[in-house]
C-alpha cells in the first residue's frame, strides 16, 4: 500500500466519501473518533460499513476509538466484516495496545496504523513497534491530545513551529517507525489555506525521513503527493549512485560529478528509488 497522503473524512458525513476517495490521496481515513459526536457513533459506523462493503476505488482505513474506552468493540463489530485495508489505533501505547486490537478483531484482523504519541505512557513506548511490524502498515504521530494530557498550553511556538517536547516526539515516532521497518506518516499540517505553509511543512518532512503524511481536507493531497515524490533528477542521481557502486563493486567510496560517495549514498539511493516505484 503506496501511503504518501492519507486523507481524514469524517464518519458521520458519508456525502464526502466520495469526493475524498476522488481526491488523488493515496488512502482516506474514515474516522469514528474525534470527529463524530457522541450522539453520532451509531450513525457514523452504519455509514462507514456501507461505504466499506461497496467496490472501493481507494485504500480505506478506519479511525476507531480507544481500546480501552468500552467504544472500539462497537466500532470493529461495524466495520470489520467489511473489510477496511486497516484500522488506525488512537491513544496507542505500544506493543501491548496493538496486540489488544488484534485480539479484538479475532480471526478478521487487518493491519494496524497505531496514533503512536498521543499519552505520556505511550511515549516510552515507541521502541516497542519494532516487535510487532508485522501487525503494522505504519507508524504516526499527533501534536494535539499529548499536550491536552499533560496540561500544557500549546505544542506549537508562534511561528507554528513544535516546541521542544513535541519536536522530541516527532523524532522518536519517526526512528520507531524506521526501527520498525514501516511508513513513518507526518502528523497533519492544520492551516488548511496556507499553500505555502504545507509545501514547507512537506518538504520537512522528507528531508527529516518520513515517508508521508495524513491530511485534513482534498485541497491537501496533491501538494503532498507531489511533495513526497522524488524528482526525476532525484531518481537520475539515485540511478547513477547505484550504477556506479554496481560498476566498482568492491569500493567503499568513489567520486561521481567531482563528489565523494560512499555506502551511506548507495543505501539512501537504493530507498529513494523504491519510493519513486523505479527500478
Amino acid at each position: 500500500m503506496r501511503l504518501r497522503s492519507l486523507l481524514f473524512v469524517p464518519g458521520d458525513r458519508p456525502e464526502r466519501f466520495v469526493k475524498a476517495a476522488a481526491s488523488g490521496a493515496d488512502a482516506i481515513i474514515l474516522d469514528l473518533e474525534d470527529s463524530v459526536t457522541p450522539a453520532r457513533k451509531d450513525d457514523a459506523r452504519a455509514a462507514v460499513a456501507d461505504w466499506l462493503a461497496a467496490e472501493r476505488t481507494v485504500p480505506a482505513i478506519v479511525r476507531i476509538n480507544p481500546v480501552d474506552g468500552g467504544l472500539a468493540e462497537r466500532d470493529l463489530a461495524a466495520v470489520l466484516a467489511a473489510r477496511p485495508d486497516a484500522i488506525m489505533l488512537p491513544k496507542a501505547e505500544g506493543a501491548a495496545s496493538v496486540e489488544a486490537l488484534v485480539a479484538m478483531m479475532g480471526a478478521g484482523a487487518v493491519p494496524v496504523l497505531p496514533i503512536a504519541t498521543e499519552t505520556p505512557r505511550a511515549i516510552f513506548a515507541l521502541g516497542e513497534y519494532a516487535a510487532i511490524a508485522d501487525r503494522l502498515i505504519g507508524l504516526t504521530w499527533g501534536a494535539e491530545d499529548l499536550p491536552a494530557a499533560i496540561g500544557a498550553t500549546s505544542s506549537r511556538e508562534a511561528d507554528g513551529g513544535y516546541t521542544a517536547p513535541y519536536e522530541m516526539v516527532r523524532s522518536l515516532t519517526l526512528f520507531g517507525a524506521h526501527a520498525a521497518g514501516v511508513a513513518a506518516i507526518e502528523t497533519v499540517f492544520p492551516a488548511i489555506s496556507d499553500g505555502a505553509g504545507l509545501a514547507a511543512y512537506v518538504a520537512r518532512a522528507r528531508r527529516d525521513g518520513f515517508t508521508g503524511m495524513m491530511a485534513i481536507h482534498p485541497a491537501q493531497v496533491a501538494a503532498i503527493n507531489q511533495g513526497f515524490t522524488p524528482s526525476a533528477d532525484e531518481v537520475a542521481r539515485a540511478r547513477a549512485i547505484v550504477a556506479a557502486f554496481a560498476e566498482a563493486a568492491e569500493a567503499g567510496a568513489l567520486q561521481l560529478d567531482g563528489r565523494m560517495i560512499d555506502r551511506p549514498h548507495l543505501v539512501q539511493a537504493r530507498k529513494l528509488l523504491a519510493q519513486a516505484g523505479a527500478s
